[in-house]
């Protein structure tokens, strides 16, 4: 006995239970409850349901049951990313991700499922945490608009963005020259490039002749190096906002010329290569060897080399350079990183206020 109603139909079965059939909103074919019902009032609501699915544009395909780890696979194959992110990804997926995720059907990722993942990962880890977050977000951004999912169960307000556990001090001036003297001597002008240009380390290793105008006093940033696994990878900056020219403080321009010299290395040579072979890229493991050793005869141990960045900045953020200017020389494609030396260098209020007394004094004494 089969009853039709205005959505779907129901029938009573030989063994007294009762079942429940629509057609796909395609017209295509016909779909079938997983499960049999004890009434035909059971088998109507389950109708109900599948239509209001269909009403608010929730439902899905009874049969899409690609799982997260399948599509994860695709989505990161057909992204265009820089090699060092791709394998950022892939690690935050294998580490993180798929071991709870992979194997489960993507429609059925629930906000609750999310939220309880998020709770086990480790809060002691923020930025790990953080972007494993992200990335589970954004491919499930990308599965709602492939319909595979009727919207995104990652719901957690904040939960991509890693709160920094602890605050950069930057170097002084007094500390910086003493950093500088007690690194060997071929590391010293890589260390004044990373403190006063705001260099990065993968953009001071690939630096070549070619790159440096002592003439115009500008370092042209046009490539960096990276780590990929075990492959070294010449690529463009870290963002578009990388490829930039960077005017080098005239008082560096004599040790520039002087190392340069030193180096021989040419206009294709590199400027910091390797210790044993002048043709290959220096490795992060090289430099601390002397750069651990030098920080603590500086009286920083807690400096990290990726700090002198930091320290630049501030120090150009100290000399009035607006938001623009510090993205600019930075390498900075959004305004988020540059506000935080801006917010480092109001310590100069102090100086200001004194400033703005001697105006006073010094209109007094006309």
């Amino acid at each position: 006995m089969t009853n039709r109603s205005g959505f779907g139909s129901t029938r009573k079965l030989p063994s007294g239970r009762w079942q429940a059939r629509y057609t796909t909103p395609d017209g295509t074919r016909r779909v079938t409850a997983p499960v049999t019902f004890d009434t035909k009032l059971d088998a109507e609501t389950w109708l109900s349901t599948v239509r209001a699915d269909l009403v608010r544009g929730a439902w899905m395909p009874p049969d899409s049951d690609t799982t997260f780890g399948q599509y994860s696979a695709e989505w990161l194959d057909q992204r265009s990313l820089k090699p060092r992110t791709r394998e950022h990804y892939r690690h935050l997926l294998a580490a993180h991700i798929l071991p709870t995720f992979g194997s489960t059907p993507l429609r059925r990722l629930t906000p609750a499922q999310v939220r309880a993942w998020y709770a086990r990962l480790d809060p002691t880890a923020p930025t790990a945490r953080a972007h494993a977050y992200a990335l589970l977000k954004g491919i499930c951004t990308t599965a709602v608009s492939d319909d595979h999912l009727p919207a995104n169960p990652c719901r957690i307000r904040g939960a991509g963005q890693a709160k920094r556990a602890s605050s950069t001090e930057p170097a002084s001036l007094a500390e910086l020259t003493a950093l500088v003297e007690a690194m060997p001597k071929r590391y010293q002008l890589m260390t004044l490039l990373a403190a006063w240009c705001g260099l990065r380390f993968g953009e001071l290793t690939e630096l070549r002749g070619r790159d440096v105008d002592t003439k115009a006093g500008v370092i042209k940033v046009r490539r960096a190096v990276v780590r990929a696994g075990a492959a070294t990878v010449v690529d463009t900056p870290k963002s578009g906002a990388g490829i930039r020219d960077v005017a080098i403080p005239p008082h560096l321009l004599p040790a520039v010329r002087s190392h340069i010299l030193a180096v021989g290395a040419g206009r294709d040579g590199l400027l910091f290569p390797a210790a044993r072979n002048p043709a290959e890229h220096m490795r992060t493991a090289t430099l601390y060897k002397v750069f651990y050793p030098a920080r603590e005869a500086a009286g920083r141990p807690d400096l990290r080399w990726h700090d002198l960045r930091h320290t630049g900045a501030v120090l150009a953020a100290s000399t009035g350079a607006t938001l623009a200017e510090l993205m600019a020389r930075l390498g900075h494609s959004t305004p988020g990183a540059a506000m935080r030396y801006q917010h480092a260098a109001k310590g100069r209020d102090a100086q200001i206020a004194q400033a703005l007394s001697a105006l006073v004094t010094g209109a007094a004494n006309v």
